[in-house]
């Protein structure tokens, strides 16, 4: 039951600063991409990283805090679904361009996020 209380409080938090950085990100930059999107799930994928190095390599967190920040947390901060729909739909509207640069981008800068998170919490 705890893990379930924990998964839910993370989603609850998650799911609402996602709605705010994708609304805060919507009102700088051109709609053009969607920028939102990668943008959580770039620093989502950092936080992934950070988290789960520093809780097991460098402060031996207790196991559970992992149901509440990358289960509930990042599990509804992130977008990879939202991500796959909008690349589908850049790629039936025919902006080829734009949906390679959206698959590339999220996956290659939420990797490289993620690779940046594990060496920020080695470093730390």
């Amino acid at each position: 039951m705890k893990e379930i209380l924990l998964v839910g409080a993370g989603g609850f938090l998650g799911a609402n600063l996602r709605y705010l950085v994708s609304a805060l990100v919507a009102k700088h930059f051109s709609a053009s991409l969607p920028w939102g999107t990668l943008m959580v799930n770039v620093t989502g994928s950092f936080l992934v990283g950070a988290f789960l190095t520093w809780t097991t390599e460098r402060v031996f967190a207790d196991p559970s805090y992992r149901f509440l920040v990358v289960v509930g947390f990042c599990g509804a901060y992130t977008t990879f679904s939202s991500y796959a729909f909008e690349t589908a739909g850049l790629m039936e509207q025919r902006h080829l361009w734009a949906a390679a640069g959206n698959f590339v981008m999220n996956n290659l800068l939420a990797v490289i996020a993620a690779i940046a998170g594990v060496a920020v919490a080695r470093w730390l």
